[in-house]
């Protein structure tokens, strides 16, 4: 069955309660960190799922693509948040940095499949 909309696609589900996950752990944070480890860690991660909402929509392969990968960028971007909130010491991040690496592999097989599909 194909997907009618972005919100039937299990990664894109798995990103949006990761970034719920994300908004959880920088509420613990210091609130001298508010303008700036809170607000980067969640302004990466909410660009996951957006930028997969976003290209869901694009009608041409490369367009699609092209969103799926800035996903991924902002995913390694979180990596490196979670690394330093983890070692400043804000929290323990390594669920969070678990549940990354699976999303990860889960984009990189959608966006995989969208490229090798012919009726895309």
């Amino acid at each position: 069955m194909k997907s009618r909309t972005f919100e039937d696609v299990e990664v894109w589900r798995k990103a949006h309660s990761w970034v719920l996950e994300i908004y959880k752990f920088t509420e613990a944070f210091p609130k001298h960190e508010l303008f700036g480890l809170t607000s980067q860690l969640r302004r990466a991660a909410v660009s996951v799922p957006a930028n997969f909402a976003e290209g869901f929509k694009k009608r041409g392969l490369a367009d699609k693509v092209r969103f799926y990968n800035i996903a991924q960028g902002s995913l390694e971007e979180c990596r490196y948040y979670l690394i330093l909130a983890r070692d400043l010491p804000y929290g323990d991040s390594s669920a969070l940095i678990i549940a990354l690496e699976e999303i990860s592999k889960m984009l990189e097989s959608y966006s995989r499949s969208i490229r090798t599909a012919t009726f895309v």
